[in-house]
């Protein structure tokens, strides 16, 4: 049996590691596909009485139809600044504001376009591995230390790393799983 410093260290790890692939599900479901999604929004800073605020708390944002995003602001004095943090974002989208609520259509994307966010795809999920592993490295640094105080026997600490490794494989396919759906949605037309 793991002794129980060693065990305390991979449950860290893992949270780590599992902080790592939340936050990269986070950011892939920000990156827009061919149809709309309110987490398109979530990045988008609007500046709410001097403080930089995500349009889903200043409004209620639907999904009528699979190619229209509908921003209706609880507070119709955050029109305007919303309309323009929209225009700034990297979103490439247009809105449409009717004074009372804000309308985005989301166009289809190009095959150039595609490409584009597959890259961009990528670079976010190598992001991700690379987190994970950096999670990875510091446990098996704590787990040599532990080693080399002889807190731990040898054989202990090659069932941590063992155990260790393992964890590190099983996030990883769940990091490349996440990529590779939200490649094919992408890729959709």
């Amino acid at each position: 049996m793991l002794q129980d410093a060693i065990a305390d260290l991979l449950r860290h790890c893992e949270v780590c590691m599992r902080h790592a692939e939340d936050a990269l599900g986070h950011e892939l479901a920000a990156i827009r596909t061919g149809r709309a999604s309110p987490a398109l929004l979530d990045r988008i800073r609007v500046d709410y009485y001097g403080t930089p605020t995500p349009v889903p708390q200043l409004a209620a944002v639907s999904t009528p139809e699979p190619r229209l995003l509908v921003i209706q602001p609880w507070d119709r004095s955050v029109m305007g600044p919303m309309e323009k943090a929209i225009l700034k974002s990297d979103l490439g989208i247009t809105p449409t504001n009717d004074g009372k609520v804000i309308r985005l259509a989301i166009p289809p994307l190009t095959e150039e376009r595609r490409k584009e966010l597959v890259k961009m795809l990528h670079r976010r999920v190598e992001d991700g591995r690379i987190a994970v592993r950096n999670c990875r490295r510091v446990a098996l640094e704590q787990i040599k230390k532990l080693e080399r105080d002889k807190k731990v026997s040898e054989d202990e600490a090659r069932r941590g790393q063992e155990r260790l490794q393992k964890h590190t494989d099983v996030v990883m396919a769940e990091i490349d799983r996440l990529g590779q759906r939200k490649e094919q949605e992408v890729l959709e037309v």
